[in-house]
């Protein structure tokens, strides 16, 4: 039989324009949602429309609906295709316009509020100074509220071109009717609206005051709202546009588009790798921090895996790319930052309800408060004075703004310290989290065997020279055991080389030997009584359940070399900051007990689940949210993705699976648990933020609104009042980019993990 059929929805981004506070965000999003089975997500910040729609309505249509809305509509590639420099010619048309207002309104301004000022005829030059600023200079004003008004709608352009008007209006009422053209006319200035003394007062300040202070603000908040997407932009720009490919016939540069998987390409000193690769020829240092957040170089070679965007600082080197396009783990890295920053928190979201119904009653206590005094017998003037500064001082874009800035600065921010959030929700998870599912091996601890510890017999060859020559012997091994001590061998060896070995020969269930300078070499498992110092030594592996194995040369018994998964640096530092954060650390693990309580007791974690399959994981997080816990789990494999979709939180190891990866809320790109602390106190920081932004916009209104309505308030500083809101909200986001993680403290010595794998 067949089964229920599959709902499917599409995901469509929309590059929205002329849109200005958060009024015009809710008429956008009530636009489309009229579309039946759409719904969209708009973002004041980005000019972005998250739109998620059923396959039968196409994209054409969404775009027609917000044009129908009376805003522009366009899909990001094809406006990027059409003209990538849009943005920047726009910036550069309001920055002329802006520069022209400047200079006709400062002597409008200067000569109203200086009255020592006030020659003969005074009043018209500011007139024939005032008409262009309020025709040409707040043109987009007017053009945008007479667009909504077609629309039956109303936005903070609607407020501005009304007082704007408003004041002219009355303006030219004074100057040719009510007595204020007389040559010899002088006006007192006054921060606060005061009756006529028989001669109608003018407002040609309030009229070219709104429009400069509006513009000024709406240019200064642009630019600052542009670096709360600087580290987007930055990873934008870490993507290589050319690429050198070596092949048969020699090297040629190519466009990175043209690069295939499995090409082998060229990166020299300084270069940046192109795409996600394997490194087949060279060895050299590369710079991970503007990709991944590491502060230092990591050392590559034949066989090393690296990541486009990186940077290389040393040697010569040939890679063969695995990844390509948007498969590569920048393009990946950068998608989930613009899905982050596509997202509404809730706070945003209560935000939006109140701006729908904003400009409405504000343009409706207008009219109150101009209907009041007239009614009360109040001078006709004072009456449209305070009528005016109600429209100009009211604005929501504070509202639109307060919480998308600050959500594009600290995802941006995050991204740069190796912490991706999938979006606000995730955020605001992290702030709550009060206990963390940890997963062992590959977490926790690096995920793969190495060299913990290496103890020489005394009055014998020595720790180095014992470990080069098991390195050198171990090298025909393909037991993980013989891989880990000829990598740490190589690594501390001077020169990055081993000594070659003759009459190799694998032990089956024992371990390996072979002849190295002359002599002969054997690591094997310890069955014989050993001298009191690796004794001891042995003694401690089997306690930090470690997998033991001894040195012999020519018969002699050298050293002891313990081989385990071991700590990752940051681990301890990591449980110990989220332990003084509030949260609860809980290790689930699939290995035996030996090595998980060898790990438990080095990071001083007292819940510990051992042997735990999937399904032991996923119901140890349901019994903890079940206790009252805001559960996180932090996995990087296959086994951890149930667990990590039933948490309130998952959190997936950037060196994991895709599957976890997948089913993760938030990703640590640089594979540092170290890095979930830090994104904690970011969550923390940005949420406190908003915090802040929607006090200040919400008490903004209820502090200046009031004063208006009385009279209290000046239309020229109403104006000026409601530019600097904006700047506010948006200067305090912009503090999260330079938010910094607590500096490193030394941590304790622990013996590293456990999780031998038992021997050959």
């Amino acid at each position: 039989m067949a089964g229920e059929p599959v709902s499917v929805v599409e995901v469509t981004d929309l590059a929205v324009g002329g849109m200005t506070c958060a009024a015009c965000v809710k008429r956008v999003e009530r636009k489309l949602a009229k579309l039946d089975g759409v719904t969209a997500s708009v973002n004041l910040a980005t000019g972005r429309a998250r739109v998620h729609h059923p396959p039968e309505v196409l994209p054409e249509q969404l775009v027609a609906a917000v044009e129908q809305a009376g805003y522009t509509a366009a899909m990001p590639e094809a406006r990027r295709r059409e003209g990538g420099d849009d943005e920047e010619t726009e910036t550069e048309q309001e920055r002329h316009r802006l520069t022209v207002t400047v200079l006709l309104a400062v002597p409008v301004l200067v000569l109203s509020m200086v009255p020592a000022w006030q020659f003969r005829n005074w009043q018209w030059l500011c007139f024939v100074l005032a008409a262009p600023v309020v025709v040409w200079g707040a043109w987009p004003f007017h053009q945008r509220a007479a667009r909504a008004l077609r629309h039956s709608a109303s936005t903070m352009d609607t407020l501005v071109s009304l007082g704007v008007v408003a004041s002219f209006a009355w303006s030219s009422y004074a100057l040719f009717l009510g007595g204020a053209g007389d040559p010899g006319m002088r006006m007192p200035f006054s921060l606060v609206p005061t009756a006529s003394d028989g001669v109608a007062h003018i407002y040609l300040e309030a009229a070219v005051g709104v429009p400069l202070f509006v513009l000024a603000g709406r240019y200064l908040e642009a630019r600052a709202r542009r670096g709360t997407g600087a580290a987007l932009r930055s990873l934008a720009g870490l993507a290589a546009k050319e690429v050198a490919v070596r092949d048969d016939t020699g090297e040629r540069r190519i466009p990175i588009e043209d690069l295939r998987k499995g090409q082998i390409f060229v990166v020299r000193p300084g270069e940046r790798v192109a795409t996600d690769g394997t490194v087949v020829e060279g060895s050299s240092a590369v710079d991970l921090s503007l990709v991944t957040g590491e502060s230092e170089p990591a050392e590559v070679a034949p066989g090393t895996a690296v990541i486009g965007g990186s940077v290389n600082v040393g040697g010569l080197l040939a890679v063969r790319a695995t990844a390509v396009g948007a498969d590569t783990r920048l393009a990946r890295i950068t998608h989930l930052v613009t899905e982050a920053q596509a997202g509404k928190a809730r706070a945003q979201r209560l935000a939006d309800k109140a701006a729908g119904v904003f400009v409405p009653v504000v343009l409706t206590l207008a009219a109150t408060v101009l209907g009041f005094w007239l009614g009360a017998g109040a001078d006709p003037q004072a009456a449209i004075t305070a009528s005016v500064a109600v429209l100009v001082v009211a604005c929501p874009c504070a509202l639109g703004l307060a919480t998308p800035t600050a959500l594009m600065a600290a995802t941006g921010r995050g991204a740069q310290l190796g912490v991706l959030v999938s979006g606000p929700q995730a955020l605001e998870g992290l702030q709550h989290i009060d206990a963390v599912v940890l997963d062992k091996t590959g977490t926790l601890t690096s995920g793969h065997m190495s060299v913990a510890r290496v103890t020489a017999a005394p009055g014998g060859i020595g720790e180095e020279r014992a470990i080069r020559l098991a390195g050198a012997v171990e090298q025909g091994s393909e037991h993980p055991l013989g891989q880990a001590v000829t990598a740490y061998a190589r690594r501390t060896a001077p020169d990055g080389t081993l000594l070659d070995v003759t009459g190799f020969a694998a032990l089956p269930g024992r371990g390996v030997r072979g002849n190295v300078d002359g002599r002969l070499v054997e690591v094997l498992a310890p069955d014989d009584e050993l001298p009191a110092p690796l004794d001891d030594a042995l003694s401690a592996a089997e306690t930090a359940a470690h997998t033991p194995v001894v040195v012999r040369v020519d018969g002699v018994t050298e050293a002891l070399v313990e081989v385990g998964d071991v700590l990752r640096p940051g681990s301890y530092r990591a449980v110990d900051r989220l332990r003084r954060l509030g949260v609860r650390p809980v290790l689930a693990t699939g290995d035996r007990e030996a090595p998980a309580r060898a790990v438990a007791t080095a990071l001083r974690v007292d819940d510990v689940h051992t042997r735990c399959t999937p399904e032991d994981k996923a119901r140890l997080v349901r019994e903890l949210r079940e206790e009252g816990y805001r559960v996180a789990v932090v996995g990087d494999g296959v086994n951890d993705a149930a667990a990590l979709a039933g948490a309130d939180l998952g959190i997936a190891m950037g060196t994991g699976t895709d599957v976890a990866i997948g089913a993760a809320d938030v990703t640590l790109v640089r594979g540092d648990i170290d890095a979930l602390a830090d994104a904690v106190r970011l969550s923390r920081s940005t949420l406190a933020t908003i915090r802040v932004n929607l006090l200040w916009a919400f008490g903004y209104n209820a502090v200046t609104v009031p004063l208006a309505m009385v009279g209290l308030l000046n239309p020229m500083l109403a104006a000026a009042a409601m530019s600097v809101s904006s700047l506010l909200v948006v200067g305090n986001s912009l503090r999260l980019r330079a938010w910094r993680p607590s500096p490193a403290r030394s941590r304790p010595s622990a013996s590293p993990a456990g999780g031998g794998k038992g021997l050959r």
